[in-house]
């Protein structure tokens, strides 16, 4: 299933490459067009981690979290 940080991991090299081209086919020089053209992955980075933020999995039962959390660890001595 396709969600959505796989469109947004799919169309940061995509936006970079295509805003570049068309940049630089309008006229723009490549030292210029790639800083332009990198605003926009950054902008969908940005909304990725701060706007729509990466949530634990709330489907976990109570049990799983229990049994992880109650092992115990011992010196390796």
């Amino acid at each position: 299933m396709t969600g959505y940080y796989d469109f947004i991991l799919g169309l940061i090299p995509l936006s970079l490459i295509g805003v570049t081209a068309t940049l630089s086919v309008l006229g723009f020089s490549l030292t210029s067009a790639v800083p332009l053209a990198a605003s926009i992955p950054v902008a969908l980075i940005g909304h990725a981690l701060f706007v729509n933020s990466p949530v634990e999995d709330t489907q976990s039962s109570p049990e799983t979290v229990e049994s992880s959390s109650s092992t115990s660890f011992e010196a390796a001595d």
